[in-house]
């Protein structure tokens, strides 16, 4: 596990995810919104096209990453590279909750000094209709086979995949709970199929 893609849903957690694997691997830590965004303008001013596409490049070829991030037209280039993809399919309701606690306190979980806002409709439909799109990106991504394709539905499954990347470190796991799927507030609507899907194709 050297270069790792993190994508999934607005208000999934992929953020959180990527620093507590950055933390726990030591492999340089990459998000897209640092490379798509202005510096001194994070979320408001786009950087040319031109440099939005040399950056990812820049970090695409490098020997290791966590990268996490959507932007669906980079998807294909950057599974390409990834050996292992972590996909965020948690409830819908929670995301969304997620997204208007991040908008509406103005912590963002890596744009300093952003901002309360109230969300704008198109993203909060976007969020909302996340799931729709969930097969879609699940092909575009087996196309590319990467030797390790893991599907996290819950908060719960990702800290249980997160102690076994602890594990693999040599380091003491926390006790949680299996990572199939139960009722609870971070599980509303979670399939009950199963919730950890890691293979090679």
């Amino acid at each position: 596990m050297q270069r790792v893609l993190i994508i999934g849903s607005p208000g999934a957690g992929k953020s959180t995810l990527a620093k507590g694997l950055a933390a726990r691997t030591g492999l340089p830590l990459i998000h897209l919104d640092d490379l798509y965004w202005e510096k001194e303008q994070l979320g408001q001013q786009e950087v040319a096209r031109s440099v939005w596409q040399q950056r990812l490049q820049d970090a695409l070829d490098s020997d290791a990453w966590i990268m996490d991030g959507n932007y669906n037209s980079t998807i294909a280039m950057r599974a390409a590279r990834a050996d292992t993809v972590l996909f965020l399919i948690p409830p819908r309701e929670l995301c969304l909750w997620r997204v208007l606690q991040r908008e509406l306190s103005g912590r963002h979980p890596h744009f300093a000094g952003t901002r309360p806002r109230w969300p704008g409709w198109d993203f909060l439909l976007y969020t909302w209709h996340f799931p729709k799109k969930v097969t879609a990106m699940l092909e575009r991504v087996a196309k590319h086979r990467p030797l390790y394709l893991v599907i996290l539905r819950s908060d719960r499954e990702v800290q249980a995949w997160l102690n076994t990347v602890q594990n693999i470190c040599g380091q003491p796991a926390e006790e949680t709970a299996s990572p199939q799927a139960t009722p609870g507030s971070d599980d509303v609507g979670a399939s009950t199929e199963k919730q950890r899907e890691g293979h090679r194709p």
